[in-house]
Parts: C-alpha cells; sequence; structure tokens
C-alpha cells in the first residue's frame, strides 16, 4: 500500500508555516502589535541594526526630538557595536532581539529556526547586561519552530500596526513619511529599518517625520512604555478580526479615512440617501437615493477614548470632514452629511438633527450595534439607532 506522502508533506507544511502564518504573522495571535489608542503615543521600533554609518544620525534624529524608540538588533551586529549598544541605552531607547542570522523563518530548518531567538538573546544580554524582553524575527516571518523557540527562550513576540517599507525600491524618504503619517494612530507600533536598504530612506524621512508627528500630538515611546502594548489574547483578536471587517467594508464602498488620516474619529463616503426620505427642520426634502456624505465612527478609537473624550475630538475631526466635503471629488455633488447610529443623542450635542428609523432597520442596526459592542469590549446594550443628519450647507457652516 502507498504512503500518501504528498497528503503527509501537505499536512506537515500547514502545522509548520500554514496555520504559523494565518494566526500568528498574520493575526498576531500571542503578539504585540500595538497599544491602546487612548493616548496619542505610539512606538517607534526600528529594525536590523546597529549599523556604524546609519544608527548614529537615526539616533540624532530620535535625540533632537526627544523621541524615545525600540531597536531590535542582530547579535553579530550589537557584538561588533557595543559603543552604539551602550548610545541606544544611555539616551533611554529599548534593545530588543531581532535574530542572531538574518534569515527568513521559512528558508531555515525547524531546529535553526527554533535555536535562533534564544542564541540571540543570549548574545545580545552579553553585550547589554540586560535581559531583553521583546523579539521580532527578520520579516516578521513566523513558523512553528519560530514560535516554540521564542516561548522557550522567554521572549514576547512584536509584529506592527504601520509599516513604513523604507527597505522597498521605489520607495522615497517622502513616501516613507506619507505612508507613516497616514496609517499612524494612537498606539500604533511603527516599523522601519536603521540599517540595511531601508535605512536611507529612514535616515532622509526621520526628522521631517518626527517634527510632523509631534505637531500632530504624538509622542514616541519604547514599546515597554506603550499603555496596552500586551500580547493579543482572544479579546484582542476578535477586535483585530472587526478592524478587519471595517477595512474590507471600506475597500468595497470606497469609505475613505476622513482626511486621508487613519487617526480620525471618522471614516467618509459617497452613497444613494438609503431611506424612503425625511423632511429637514429647514423644510429641505431629502429623497431617496439623494447624493449623500456617509461618516462612519473608527470604533477601535472611539472605544479607547471613551465618549467624552471621543466627543471633544469629533468637534475637531468634524472640520476635517467638511475640508473633504469641498476637496474629494466623490463627494462634491452631496447634499447631506448623516450618519446610521445608536449615537445619535450625542451627535445631536454636535448639532445634528435626529430622527427614527424604520423599525426594519432599526432591528438590524440594533443587532449589529450589539455585535461592534461585545467585539470591541463594550456595554452590549446600545442605545436604540438612529438616523443623525444635517444639510450640506447647515454642516459646512457649523464645521466648514
Amino acid at each position: 500500500m502507498k504512503r500518501p506522502w504528498g497528503a503527509v508533506l501537505g499536512a506537515a507544511l500547514l502545522g509548520h508555516i500554514g496555520l504559523p502564518y494565518l494566526l500568528v504573522q498574520l493575526a498576531g495571535a500571542g503578539l504585540v502589535v500595538e497599544g491602546r489608542r487612548a493616548r496619542r503615543e505610539l512606538a517607534l521600533t526600528f529594525d536590523d541594526g546597529p549599523d556604524p554609518q546609519t544608527t548614529p544620525a537615526v539616533l540624532d534624529a530620535l535625540r533632537a526630538a526627544g523621541a524615545q524608540a525600540t531597536f531590535f538588533v542582530l547579535a553579530s551586529a550589537a557584538e561588533a557595536q557595543p559603543a552604539l549598544i551602550r548610545r541606544l541605552l544611555a539616551e533611554g531607547h529599548e534593545v530588543a532581539v531581532h535574530a542572531a542570522r538574518h534569515r527568513h523563518a521559512w528558508r531555515r530548518t525547524p531546529w535553526s529556526a527554533y535555536r535562533d531567538p534564544g542564541e540571540a538573546a543570549r548574545r545580545i544580554a552579553a553585550v547589554t547586561g540586560q535581559r531583553p524582553r521583546f523579539h521580532r524575527p527578520p520579516h516578521g516571518a513566523y513558523s512553528l519552530a519560530t514560535v516554540l523557540g521564542q516561548r522557550a527562550a522567554g521572549l514576547t513576540g512584536v509584529q506592527w500596526s504601520v509599516e513604513g517599507r523604507d527597505w522597498h525600491p521605489t520607495s522615497s524618504p517622502e513616501q516613507v513619511t506619507d505612508r507613516v503619517l497616514a496609517r499612524v494612530t494612537p498606539g500604533a507600533v511603527v516599523v522601519l529599518h536603521d540599517a540595511g536598504p531601508g535605512a536611507r530612506n529612514t535616515v532622509a524621512a526621520l526628522p521631517a517625520l518626527l517634527a510632523e508627528l509631534s505637531a500632530r500630538g504624538y509622542r514616541s515611546v519604547s514599546l515597554s512604555q506603550l499603555e496596552g502594548a500586551a500580547p493579543l489574547d482572544g479579546a484582542g483578536l476578535r477586535r483585530r478580526a472587526f478592524m478587519a471587517l471595517d477595512a474590507v467594508y471600506d475597500r468595497v464602498h470606497h469609505v475613505r479615512p476622513t482626511g486621508g488620516r487613519a487617526d480620525n474619529l471618522f471614516r467618509t463616503g459617497r452613497v444613494a440617501f438609503p431611506l424612503n426620505g425625511v423632511t429637514l427642520q429647514s423644510g429641505v426634502s431629502v429623497a431617496h437615493g439623494t447624493p449623500a456624505a456617509e461618516y462612519h465612527v473608527n470604533n477601535p478609537l472611539m472605544v479607547d477614548l471613551g465618549l467624552r473624550r471621543s466627543v471633544r475630538l469629533a468637534r475637531e475631526d468634524f472640520r476635517a470632514v467638511a475640508r473633504d466635503l469641498r476637496a474629494r471629488p466623490d463627494l462634491q455633488d452631496t447634499q447631506v452629511v448623516f450618519c446610521l447610529s445608536a449615537l445619535s443623542s450625542l451627535l445631536a450635542t454636535l448639532g445634528f438633527e435626529t430622527y427614527d428609523l424604520p423599525p426594519a432597520d432599526t432591528r438590524r442596526l440594533r443587532r449589529w450595534a450589539r455585535t461592534l459592542r461585545r467585539a470591541y469590549g463594550s456595554d452590549p446594550n446600545a442605545p436604540e439607532p438612529k438616523l443623525s443628519i444635517l444639510s450640506r450647507e447647515a454642516f459646512l457652516a457649523l464645521y466648514g
């Protein structure tokens, strides 16, 4: 009887690479991916160093900005550059483990991938005099052996929520800066490089990037200082799943972060008004199909901020919605600005008119609101969803 070697090999690859790729590398199970979004702080992280040709310039930029960061270093580079490691620590930065050998996990033998985190941690600790806490494997790539080796070494795995793509051959310093600024949120873990191909872009981009982050009110801290930076558990994975669902919805329905910034409280898209019609207090009649700007709440940001702080931020971020109404081609002909949500009482304090929804829409949206609240760890007893709406002119008068 023939042995099904193909099936055996497939099962082995699924267990060794496929499942760790899906559950750990992509979903982030058991890894630090980001912190809480309650405060405007983030963790800048740098891979592949230290390099005497480029790391000093990165440190100079961080020192000038008063920023702290975490450096995922290679064991051989740390051993070759102990003075740079001493400078990193003296200036308040955190040294973490990248690798003993910089090689993608899928191209290593299981034994080599298992041994690497522990070996690298021991060698780096001998240079720093401190036991490292965090580990990020080369390319952020995982196999089962990587996961087991990380845990055997007592290291916490770290991925990222924002990738600068400084390493990409077509990237420029300006593109790296723009990419990070468009995607950064409070609590973000940002990955850049202080050595290797990405360092050329990062060194040039860093002063302007740090200046703009500071202008937006962000503070860069080490991973150990980042609030809520803990390995993802079941609740964290549910939250990330719904964030991914929001991203899919936005892509399908052409909803974009307001102002082109992921840290805005709203995402905005153009739709045909979905209800049968409503007459506003001004007497303007809004018919079904009227071109409209629908805004959606940035759920993880609102949950971490809390309602009171979210209301304060909404006053500011609605100004960005107003700028989009004037600047975005897809919103030029919209006649109303609206939201269907359980937040109508709060939106009323911000000037919106409130109207009841048809019973079927109320039931559907209430179920969805409860699901979202459970996913984000909030009280599932959501208020009754309603329509919050303003005419374009009234909205621009308030926030434009």
